[in-house]
């Protein structure tokens, strides 16, 4: 699995030869109901139970700013700082040729059939600082630049708590690009 280690397989095997049947048994119940209960959002492309998700479903969400995700897990890093109180679009992946990713792979069609439909002012553009998620949010950025909305890309720059002498060039060029005024209220 996913970023399990051997010695943390090891432990994980030994507990459930060690745990009583039934607790083994209910354990692999419950893999196999999130296997067949959980599906995507058929607005948003997030996890679910049910046709929309928890965040679809929500009243107190801001229809006017939505924001692109590559991944489920993107999303719930996003909702975990409990800042953004918008609706979101789950691509599922980002535009990565040399993985045989292209657009077509991708969500990107549902996004530009749900701007037409919901009209939000503002996109998003939260995908990863990385090469994949560059080429994503350029890509996207070309496709929405005639639409009449604000398009937004998540600040970047320096991590809290890191120290200049250790950051790259590129990240560091980008903190200074992004340097904001400080008020009295920081």
């Amino acid at each position: 699995m996913p970023t399990v280690g051997p010695k943390t397989a090891s432990r994980l095997a030994f507990h459930l030869l060690a745990a009583p049947d039934a607790q083994v048994q209910a354990l692999a119940q419950s893999l196999l109901d999130v296997k067949s209960k959980l599906r995507t959002c058929v607005r948003c492309g997030h996890l679910s139970d049910t046709e929309l998700c928890g965040v679809c479903r929500d009243p107190r969400r801001d229809p006017s700013v939505l924001c692109v995700v590559a991944t489920t897990r993107d999303l719930m890093a996003v909702e975990r700082t409990r800042e953004f109180r918008g609706i979101y679009h789950v691509l599922g992946g980002l535009i990565s040729p040399l993985d045989g990713i292209g657009p077509s792979e991708l969500r990107i069609q549902a996004l530009l059939d749900r701007l037409e439909v919901e009209a939000p002012g503002e996109v998003v553009l939260a995908t990863n600082p990385t090469v994949a998620g560059e080429a994503t949010a350029l890509y996207l950025f070309r496709l929405l630049a005639a639409r009449n909305l604000r398009i937004t890309r998540l600040a970047l720059g320096l991590p809290v708590g890191s120290d200049l002498e250790y950051a790259d060039e590129v990240t560091l060029g980008r903190a200074f690009a992004g340097r904001r005024e400080i008020s009295s209220t920081l």
